[in-house]
């Protein structure tokens, strides 16, 4: 008897498993649950789970985080169809803890629906003329900061990064670059950064509650604002993207239309938009500093056509949007950059239907996750792909093989922001100082959804003399 039972038993899981991408589902009830928090504990980061299953399994393996399936595919050919979404059989969707933690009223979290109502209010931000403003704002911020850096002396530069980052964004946002309010709602996103992977339990000794307490208190901060310039201080901040969206909210609640946007969407893509313009960008600051470090031979390319962009901008006291495109070793440099340290190592959507992909079939509810880092370093992709060479986007690349900023309806909204941050620093740092980088541990960051040095890469600096100039 115990036999038939036993043999029923293997049919029906042969049978259930038939078809689907390889992996393990892991313990009942947890799955590989475990084993994921264990890679986020250790100096590997989370994505030595992703990688060492990817290479167990192919370029689609499933697995069971959190009580949930999670599919994780790694070929352009699957990235195109499932970021594309031509079908409709896929939407955006994080882990309960990011959602809870960004707000469910974010662009990361929306529906398709909502997300494209929101993407087009927000669009405005992040327009060509946006963006000239940004320019100079920061590089006025970064012209400043390296100047208070002492010759000889040895700075952080995930440290500085996100101080600068944090700086810009709250000025363009919310009109806030200075003070202790400032210094709090760095200190309250950084919270709810290292909270986003956390195991979503609410007790008050866990990273998880400590992230909510920081998004609570980042929320009091925003209504706090918010109230302020309903009570009338408006003309102080015209040029904000606070007081843009609450002077299109009264103009559409005095015509009798619907608000643009309610302030849960104001306060959630704030949060959103300082986390992605602060977070994304300094830790990709980084990893090009330690490339370039590691590279002399890229560095004094760079050095030299940045050396010539410095005499041309000569009479001029910051740069111009205009003076970025002009920039194009640097640009690529940027976007190698991007490829190597892959900062958002995937993206993640959920399945509207069953379907399939790579041949497996995928069943409706799973998570579907496009691992965008092993797209990046995939020598059938890129030749020599653990190479940092720069001169690899001279040309034309293979589509959706460079996903730094996804791809599809859900590209990165900031993305031409992103890479204006990364080209200012990379100028002013570049023909300012010559560095060296103290410690080259290449651990990453426990906790981190985005891949940040452990080390906060130090760098000791000499400055740069005129005379150094001249002989470049």
């Amino acid at each position: 008897m115990s036999q038939i039972v036993l043999k029923i038993f293997r049919c029906r899981f042969q049978e259930s498993t038939a078809g689907i991408p390889p992996g393990s589902p892991g313990l009942p009830l947890i799955g590989e649950t475990l084993q994921f928090m264990a890679s986020i504990y250790s100096g590997k980061g989370f994505y030595h789970f992703v990688r060492i299953r990817h290479l167990q399994y192919g370029n689609c393996f499933r697995t069971n985080i959190f009580g949930e399936t999670h599919v994780f595919v790694s070929s352009t050919e699957s990235a195109k169809a499932i970021l594309n979404n031509d079908s409709g059989k896929f939407t955006k969707r994080y882990i309960r803890s990011i959602a809870e933690l960004v707000g469910d009223q974010s662009l990361l979290c929306a529906s398709d629906q909502h997300h494209k109502l929101i993407r087009t209010r927000l669009s405005s931000f992040f327009s060509a003329t946006s963006i000239s403003v940004f320019v100079k704002q920061f590089d006025e911020s970064i012209v400043e900061t390296l100047r208070s850096w002492d010759d000889g002396s040895t700075v952080v530069v995930l440290q500085e990064a996100l101080k600068i980052t944090c700086k810009a964004m709250c000025k363009m946002l919310i009109s806030l670059d200075s003070g202790e309010e400032l210094e709090m709602l760095q200190q309250e996103v950084a919270q709810v950064c290292e909270a986003m992977l956390a195991f979503p339990l609410r007790l008050p000794w866990t990273r998880f509650h400590k992230g909510l307490q920081g998004r609570k208190r980042i929320m009091n901060i925003l209504d706090k604002v918010i109230s302020e310039r309903r009570g009338g201080i408006k003309q102080a901040y015209q040029g904000d993207f606070l007081q843009q969206m609450l002077m299109e909210d009264e103009k559409a609640s005095s015509t009798d239309e619907a608000p643009r946007l309610t302030d849960a969407e104001i306060k959630d893509n704030i949060l959103t938009m300082i986390i992605a313009g602060q977070d994304t960008t300094a830790s990709a600051i980084t990893w090009m500093v330690k490339f370039l470090d590691e590279n002399q031979d890229v560095l004094e390319t760079l050095r030299n056509e940045q050396q010539l962009m410095a005499k041309k901008i000569s009479l001029k006291p910051y740069l111009s949007v205009e003076d970025l495109t002009e920039m194009p070793y640097a640009s690529k440099v940027v976007k190698e950059s991007l490829r190597m340290a892959s900062v958002v190592p995937w993206f993640p959507r959920q399945a509207l239907k069953d379907c399939e992909i790579e041949g497996f079939k995928i069943k409706r509810g799973w998570n579907v996750n496009i691992d965008a880092k092993s797209i990046h370093l995939d020598a059938m992709v890129y030749k020599d792909p653990s190479e940092f060479n720069p001169t690899r986007f001279a040309g034309e690349t293979k589509p959706y093989s460079f996903l730094a900023f996804g791809m599809g309806g859900r590209t990165c909204l900031g993305m031409n922001m992103a890479k204006a941050m990364m080209l200012v620093f990379l100028h002013r740092l570049i023909t300012t100082y010559r560095w060296k980088v103290v410690d080259p541990d290449t651990s990453t960051e426990k906790w981190g959804l985005f891949s940040r040095l452990k080390s906060g890469c130090p760098v000791q600096l000499t400055r740069i003399t005129e005379d150094d100039s001249v002989q470049t």
